[in-house]
């Protein structure tokens, strides 16, 4: 993580002293959370792969971590994509400054910092990362004490969830080139577009007549997109609503045989995801748009299911011309009769 005209080390500092620490993570309590997460996480793995039918890729690394090191590699990612544009002379970064670039996105990974349970690090363009499924420590404790989880069962639900998405990037070949490319593409994208500019101020009076937010779900960042990064964002949009649903199908469905408790903790979850406090954050940083991918993309895998049968879902796999768009995502007949 270098410290070119973005300075990502400030971003580091900014979002430890938001994310603050949990006391009770340096007590026996994180002993014991180490020692049980790499055989619940090998256990989970097999259970997905079952139900997936994905193929077989091994076991990840396990890791748990606290907020400050969740911080650095989500930093670290950041950092090699938004780099990326630097070379760019009319670059978003360059026009409004490192040093601010730096303070949102420290800002915006130290609220996360707090409330983020595990996480499936995808291959990073890099020397320093890999297969890794992180459990944030901290917070994992945190919502056990708070909800009165039962710790092995809680466990063991989030690392379905992370083991499903490890095998989204890892059995299906193309996926981690196909949305890395994405996301590139959308960064190359991030120059300042003066007729966009000048298009704006226009349609936020618009939108304060018709009693409209003036933000939409796609945060700041969509405000001020132009068209072919709206066009991105869609595609974007589209593939994590399709990843996080079928995540969050195959989690509760595994959930459901195997855990007592999971509809409990399905309930407090979706609950928490509706937090009313967050609301404006979310909607002011485009997390928002993440919060709905859950919700369409479970809709849209039970709405194939129903449809055809779950093994249909498969055909999403099969490659990029193959997924839904956003429009497919809210209707999945159109797209069970464009792909079949």
């Amino acid at each position: 993580m270098n410290n070119g005209p973005v300075p990502w080390t400030a971003a580091v500092k900014v979002a430890e002293r938001l994310a603050g620490t949990y006391p009770l993570y340096d007590s026996f309590h994180r002993a014991a959370l180490i020692a049980e997460a790499e055989p619940l996480v090998a256990k989970a793995q097999e259970l997905v792969e079952a139900e997936t039918g994905l193929g077989s890729v091994g076991v990840p690394t396990v890791e748990v971590v606290d907020r400050g090191r969740w911080i650095e590699r989500n930093v670290a990612f950041f950092s090699k994509i938004v780099d990326a544009t630097l070379t760019q002379p009319q670059s978003l970064v360059k026009r409004i400054g490192g040093p601010i670039v730096a303070a949102e996105t420290g800002a915006l990974l130290g609220v996360l910092a707090r409330r983020v349970l595990g996480q499936y690090e995808l291959v990073l363009p890099s020397e320093d990362a890999g297969d890794t499924i992180y459990l944030v420590g901290p917070n994992v404790l945190a919502m056990e004490r708070s909800n009165q989880f039962r710790p092995s069962e809680f466990r063991m639900w989030i690392a379905l969830h992370e083991c499903t998405h490890r095998l989204q990037f890892t059995a299906v070949p193309w996926m981690r080139d196909y949305f890395f490319d994405l996301v590139t593409t959308l960064a190359a994208a991030s120059h300042t577009d003066e007729r966009r500019l000048i298009s704006l101020g226009s349609e936020l009076r618009k939108a304060s007549d018709e009693g409209r937010p003036l933000i939409d779900e796609s945060g700041l960042f969509g405000l001020f997109a132009n068209e072919d990064q709206r066009q991105q964002l869609d595609k974007i949009q589209a593939l994590m609503s399709l990843l996080e649903g079928h995540g969050h199908v195959i989690m509760d469905r595994v959930g459901r045989r195997i855990l007592r408790t999971q509809a409990r903790m399905s309930s407090l979850l979706k609950a928490r995801r509706a937090d009313p406090r967050m609301a404006a954050f979310m909607r002011f940083t485009g997390l928002e748009m993440k919060m709905r991918q859950y919700e369409l993309g479970e809709q849209f895998v039970l709405g194939v299911e129903r449809l055809a049968n779950f093994g249909a879902v498969d055909l999403a796999w099969t490659g990029p011309e193959a997924l839904p768009t956003l429009t497919e995502i809210e209707s999945p007949e159109l797209w069970l009769r464009r792909v079949s």
